[in-house]
């Protein structure tokens, strides 16, 4: 089994064959993928070497300490977080060579088509069209919220391949190109004024079967793998003491202390502690990961997450007072990714109301964490064991 010492051994060959310094950030990666440095619990050949989880962080530490550089996560989040793990459970290995290592470098961007126009909450009732055709399939819908599909080049995708069957089990999960013709992308300008998120419409889009993940009619049973990656993605992100939002309002705190009250010093104590909790509750559930899939635990602290940065957005822009209410940026963009951080507090407070929306809506995933984590009844469903295209609409 491959241990610490042995991965530190491996990365200061890679670094030593390709100096930072020296070596195209884009070179670098890619050699980095090709020692199974990428992900070190991944197979060999595929970027990793069959190592645990927990071990990624010593090629992490070597990798800083020589100023290598990174991936640039955040900006492939949703190919590294979702797409990358789904890929990897059903995809082929055709598939899982073709397309996991552009994934990793950043090369190639990935976004979701999961969510409609009539079916986000409610996933499984979704209407988007899949129809074989010989060695293909022939797909017309409307996709919505689909944030970076105006870089991507692949995407994921759940359409429905049977309706005479009920919702649940007609759906089927492809990997769609693009750039291929029928595929429409328009953005979606939001609250903050720019337009990170995206409709997609798709108008008889030929996805050949090759590029099916998991059986047909098996698509929801793929895409619950997605998602449990998705809500750890964004929930457990791992983050340093006083990381994100509260690390914001903190440091306000310490350097104006004319706008202190102690109403606003209890409170702000009290998210501090909750901020503090969540951290170490996300390093938990890492370390649960490091042996196994992720569960529905992940939606607990997707939900924690959304409530959290809306109540410390909102004590911030209180803490300000007037400033707080200052937003000038209402520049219509198209960022490559979200920046909670680098910006004012009036853009937290305003792009903190789609956490409790993006990845599964809050109120979806208390039924969740109710059902599946706690073990309490679920609610009664009379759509369950009915054909979809009986469904009301």
């Amino acid at each position: 089994m491959t241990d610490a010492a042995e991965l530190r051994r491996r990365t200061r060959e890679l670094l030593a064959a390709h100096p930072p310094a020296t070596t195209e950030r884009l070179d670098f990666l890619r050699a980095r993928f090709d020692a199974g440095l990428a992900w070190v619990h991944y197979p060999q050949g595929l970027g990793g070497l069959g190592a645990p989880r927990a071990l990624q962080a010593v090629v992490d530490a070597e990798l800083a300490a020589e100023s290598a550089p990174d991936n640039d996560p955040r900006r492939i989040g949703i190919g590294l977080g979702m797409a990358a793990p789904t890929i990897l459970q059903y995809g082929t290995e055709e598939q899982k060579r073709r397309l996991l290592r552009p994934l990793w470098t950043g090369e190639e961007v990935w976004c979701q088509l999961f969510s409609e126009p009539g079916a986000g909450s409610d996933l499984a009732a979704l209407g988007t069209r899949a129809v074989r055709s010989g060695d293909d399939w022939v797909v017309n819908g409307q996709k919505v919220w689909t944030s970076s599909a105006h870089l991507a080049r692949w995407a994921i995708l759940i359409a429905r391949t049977d309706p005479d069957v009920p919702k649940h089990r007609g759906i089927t999960y492809f990997v769609c190109d693009m750039t291929d013709p029928g595929v429409e992308v328009r953005p979606l300008r939001q609250i903050t004024g720019e337009a990170e998120f995206n409709e997609v419409f798709l108008t008889d889009v030929r996805i050949p079967d090759s590029r099916r993940l998991g059986e047909v009619g098996d698509g929801w049973r793929v895409a619950q793998t997605t998602l449990n990656n998705e809500r750890v993605a964004i929930g457990g992100t791992p983050i340093p003491r006083e990381g994100g939002m509260i690390g914001k309002i903190a440091a306000t705190w310490r350097e104006r202390p004319e706008l202190r009250t102690h109403d606003l010093h209890q409170r702000l104590l009290g998210l501090w502690v909750e901020a503090e909790v969540a951290r170490l509750t996300g390093v938990r559930l890492r370390q649960q990961l490091a042996a196994g899939q992720p569960g529905p635990e992940g939606a607990g602290m997707k939900l924690n997450f959304a409530r959290l940065n809306q109540e410390i957005s909102g004590l911030e822009v209180e803490l300000l007072g007037e400033e707080g209410l200052l937003y000038d940026d209402w520049t219509m963009r198209r960022p490559e990714l979200v920046d909670f951080t680098g910006r004012d507090a009036g853009y937290r407070y305003l792009r903190s109301k789609g956490n409790s929306i993006e990845g599964g809506t809050s109120e979806v995933l208390l039924n969740i964490v109710a059902e599946r984590v706690l073990g309490l009844p679920a609610e009664p469903r009379t759509d369950k064991d009915v054909a979809w295209k009986d469904l009301a609409r």
